[in-house]
């Protein structure tokens, strides 16, 4: 795996849960009808962005670092069986390599010569009994920062045309369109690693996150609606 592709995963998380959260907030206050929308706006907009960016980061932290500890102690376990049992542990390897579409006599003979890289063994193993394996994590910390700032820049972006202009007039149409440019070059930009068309990518993340604050203001239009009925 590219490096950069070890954190895509991170990056486009945040961003996008950054920018579908906060517009979310922007459209349910736009669509009912709030009197003071532009203050409101600002400060739920605002708020969400720095309350939901940390407890995403932690939450990233804390989930990887659990997966990370399981996984660490399937490795521990592995290797104590195959230290005390290596015989129990290669006739499982061979049995691996049959269900591979190995003859039974190249997969002892395989079995036999891996043993002889014990971290080589316990690795595949791994990656064969529980789809893990220990080359493929990287530095927790890193990742949730990469997470805490994605959401904070993209999730900012939806409130800047309130941050920028006084009049409301207009406003909301301005982050509409900055939304809906960040939500496709953001989808775009997941082409560089995943090698995808980058359009339809850009496309498929907008069509997602449009679909989201459409909810979003429907439900702030309802809410509109039966305040002003009761």
């Amino acid at each position: 795996m590219k490096a950069g592709g070890r954190y895509i995963k991170d990056i486009v998380y945040g961003a996008n849960d950054g920018v579908i959260t906060t517009f979310a907030i922007i459209a349910g206050v736009a669509g009912a009808n709030i009197t003071d929308p532009r203050t409101t706006i600002i400060i739920l907009g605002v708020a969400n962005v720095l309350a939901d960016g940390f407890s995403m980061a932690a939450s990233n932290y804390l989930g990887s670092k659990s997966e990370r500890d399981v996984v660490e102690r399937e490795y521990r376990d592995e290797n104590i069986e195959v230290t005390q049992d290596p015989d129990t542990e290669r006739e499982e390897m061979t049995k691996l390599l049959r269900e591979e579409g190995y003859a039974d006599g190249d997969a002892r003979s395989l079995s036999h010569l891996m043993l002889k890289n014990k971290a080589f063994f316990v690795d595949l193993l791994m990656h064969e009994e529980f789809g893990v394996s220990n080359h493929e994590r990287g530095p927790i910390l890193a990742r949730s920062l990469l997470t805490f700032i994605a959401f904070v820049v993209a999730g900012l972006l939806p409130v800047l045309p309130f941050l920028v202009f006084s009049s409301i007039t207009h406003i909301f149409l301005y982050s509409i369109i900055s939304t809906g440019v960040v939500l496709f070059i953001l989808g775009a930009l997941r082409a560089l690693i995943t090698k995808r068309s980058f359009f339809l990518s850009g496309l498929e993340m907008f069509l997602i996150g449009g679909f989201a604050a459409s909810i979003a203001y429907g439900v702030g239009v309802m809410l509109h609606g039966v305040a002003g009925i009761l």
